[in-house]
C-alpha cells in the first residue's frame, strides 16, 4: 500500500525510521488513519513473540491492527513523551490527529501510553520531559 499523503519515511533522530510530515498538518486535523492487516488480539500476540520490532497497535477488545502488512507509512510513526500527534479511535477506524501544527520536514511523533511492549521498554525520544520508558 503507498505511503498517505503528506507523509514520507526516513532516518529518525529517535531510532530507526520515522514518518515525517511532507506537508502542514494543522492543529486538530486528522493527518492519516493507521492502516493494516486486521487481526485478532491472540494473533497480535503470537506475532509480538516472534518479532524484535513490531509495528502493532490495538483498535478495541477484538482486533489489532498490524502496521508492517499492508500499512500506509504510519507504522513508521515513533514515540515520544513530547508528542506532536495522538491517536483517536472512531467507528472502527484509528486516527492520527495532530496536537499543534505539525510543519513539513518534521516528524511525526505520537505517546504510545500503553503497548504490547514490556513497561520497561527504554524510551528514547530525548524530550526534556521524558518519562523513561514507553508505556506510562
Amino acid at each position: 500500500m503507498p505511503l498517505a499523503p503528506g507523509l514520507t519515511i526516513s532516518k529518525s533522530l529517535i531510532t530507526g525510521k520515522g514518518c515525517f510530515a511532507t506537508r502542514l498538518f494543522p492543529k486538530g486535523r486528522k493527518i492519516a488513519e493507521y492502516t493494516g492487516e486486521r487481526i485478532t488480539h491472540r494473533d497480535a500476540a503470537r506475532r509480538i513473540r516472534t518479532r524484535k520490532r513490531h509495528r502493532v497497535c490495538a483498535l478495541d477488545r477484538r482486533w489489532s491492527i498490524d502496521g508492517s502488512r499492508g500499512g500506509n507509512g504510519l507504522h513508521y510513526v515513533n514515540h515520544s513523551c513530547a508528542p506532536n500527534s495522538y491517536m483517536r479511535t472512531t467507528r472502527g477506524h484509528l486516527l492520527f490527529i495532530a496536537l499543534r501544527d505539525i510543519l513539513p520536514g518534521e516528524e511525526i511523533t505520537c505517546d504510545y501510553v500503553t503497548t504490547y511492549h514490556p513497561d520497561d521498554y527504554k524510551c528514547r525520544c530525548k524530550a526534556p520531559t521524558c518519562r523513561g520508558t514507553i508505556n506510562k
